[in-house]
């Protein structure tokens, strides 16, 4: 441990040779651990001389609070889980391209309509609550607006605000518990 502290210190210092020596002694170990979570050694290469190539360009930069080991087998599983998250997006979005089954637009439809189910449980919801909780609430919601635009344009308090979404998000959340316990 003492010495991978040399050599991350020697390799912000700009020193290529220990670079080099960290390179050799971690490349190994590290692609094989990528390889057990990406299940391939091309993308495993692919991960470790990225991370290498980062730790390189951003050293002066890089806060390792830990052990060296650490860092890097934690950046490792980091970047092969991203890796495997891609990869999983991509197939799916490969074969429902390629492949719109009917299953899929029965389930489509069926979350268009519970879609226009929880719109209209909402719009009951705030039908009941009073004007200044509603607007508050589509401004937010609606408008995208962030509590501290909305308190200056009412001239109400961030804390006025942020009660009445609670009370607002509670109220709706009790009528859609109720709509599903009925069904």
């Amino acid at each position: 441990m003492i010495n991978d502290l040399l050599l991350i210190k020697k390799v912000k210092e700009g020193d290529i040779k220990a670079f080099e020596i960290l390179f050799r002694k971690y490349y190994p170990p590290l692609s094989y651990y990528a390889v057990t979570i990406t299940g391939s050694s091309d993308a495993a290469e692919d991960i470790i001389q990225d991370l290498f190539y980062v730790l390189w360009r951003e050293r002066e930069r890089i806060q390792i609070l830990s052990s060296l080991k650490s860092y890097l087998y934690n950046a490792v599983r980091n970047r092969s889980l991203q890796y495997c998250d891609k990869r999983k997006l991509d197939q799916r979005y490969r074969i429902s391209s390629l492949n719109p089954s009917s299953q899929d637009t029965e389930q489509d439809s069926l979350n268009g309509i519970e879609y226009r189910e929880l719109e209209e449980i909402i719009k009951k919801s705030l039908e009941r609550m009073p004007s200044r909780r509603v607007e508050i609430f589509r401004m937010h919601r609606f408008g995208n607006q962030k509590y501290r635009e909305i308190a200056e344009a009412l001239s109400v308090s961030v804390k006025t605000v942020e009660a009445e979404m609670t009370k607002a998000l509670k109220e709706i959340r009790k009528e859609i518990e109720l709509h599903t316990s009925i069904l």
